[in-house]
């Protein structure tokens, strides 16, 4: 199984994840929901959501993100 799926913490802050993760809009890290609230309000975030949809237009599933952290 993915990583994703089995890691215990938030790659941000290092929360548990018992109450739910989401792929970061902006590279491959592994969020909790407090964290993925606060990335809502970066200003970058439309654009790493319209680049996300971008890509997945062109068939490519596995962005890394507009600020791939690999």
């Amino acid at each position: 199984m993915d990583k994703f799926f089995t890691q215990k913490t938030c790659d941000r802050c290092g929360s548990f994840l018992e109450k739910g993760r989401i792929m970061s809009m902006f590279n491959t890290d592994c969020i909790c929901m407090a964290c993925s609230e606060k990335e809502k309000k970066d200003k970058d975030y439309e654009k790493a959501v319209k680049a996300d949809h971008e890509e997945i237009k062109k068939g490519n599933f596995n962005y890394k993100g507009i600020r791939d952290n690999n």
